[in-house]
């Protein structure tokens, strides 16, 4: 199996040493002023992955409603306009500089005209998989936390039902095992049925703890490392053909290493 860890776990020297991959956070990366890429941060990070001779994956930008998030990066999939595409391209093309095969995508946000806004995201996938396929990666669309149900693609069946109303294949899944954790509310039955549902369409995986509710913090998607929470990590094994990165979306090396251990032992055990 293949570790992987998130670009903010730590600097690229550290992390080559702990892990076969890493997560290219795009929106943490420094290399945007506002929404224009700076082209020279960019190629010095590049630089500094091919000289580990890293495998990689990409997270785009997103929306979020954290004020940490900068601004000029806010992609809502289900609201798009030019500096939103232009935006999600740039993180493909990072993909295909790096040899990625991976380009991670959150889902839109729900308006005030549900089934309108659910049209228009789709549309827009349709549009982004078909950019996908001309630079040669696969976007994981990621399942959202059901905590926080102003986001599109919290259950399995409705991130299913959008991968499939898409039909390309260059449109798949990123199972985020907390966001799910969170959507099942903590309990290991559910999480395995939302990882049945979703199995067939999955390429990419997140990794990282929560306690399955709701909190004034990030609304319960805390991030913890593996095991100070109540995630079942041992439903990994309903994915015994899965042959991607396991990445630990965690924030400090100490915990990338610790995480590790702990999701060997559940599916390893």
């Amino acid at each position: 199996m293949i570790f992987g860890a998130s670009s903010f776990a730590g600097s690229l020297q550290e992390l080559k040493e702990n892990v076969g991959s890493i997560e290219l956070y795009v929106p943490k990366l420094g290399i945007y002023n506002g929404s224009v890429l700076e082209k020279k941060e960019l190629e010095r990070i590049l630089d500094e992955m091919s000289a580990y001779y890293f495998a990689g994956t990409v997270h785009a930008p997103y929306s979020a409603a954290d004020p940490k998030y900068p601004a000029a990066l806010q992609v809502d999939t289900a609201k798009m306009g030019d500096r939103e595409f232009t935006l999600l391209e740039e993180s493909m093309s990072i993909a295909n500089k790096i040899g990625s095969h991976v380009v991670v995508l959150h889902p839109g946000r729900v308006g005030t005209e549900r089934e309108k806004s659910f049209a228009s995201m789709v549309n827009n996938l349709k549009f982004l998989a078909s950019l996908a396929e001309d630079y040669g990666v696969k976007l994981g669309l990621e399942n959202k936390e059901g905590t926080d149900p102003s986001n599109f693609c919290c259950e399995a069946e409705e991130l299913s039902r959008t991968i499939e109303i898409v039909n390309s294949d260059h449109l798949k899944a990123t199972f985020d095992i907390g966001h799910a954790n969170l959507t099942c509310g903590g309990d290991s039955e559910k999480l395995r049925t939302f990882v049945r549902t979703l199995q067939k369409h999955i390429i990419h995986l997140h990794l990282h703890d929560n306690s399955g509710q709701w909190t004034e913090k990030y609304d319960g998607d805390e991030h913890m490392v593996p095991g100070e929470g109540c995630v079942d990590f041992s439903v990994l094994k309903l994915l015994s053909d899965y042959r991607g990165v396991y990445n630990l979306e965690v924030f400090s090396l100490e915990d990338v290493q610790l995480g590790k251990k702990i999701v060997e032992k559940a599916l390893y055990s």
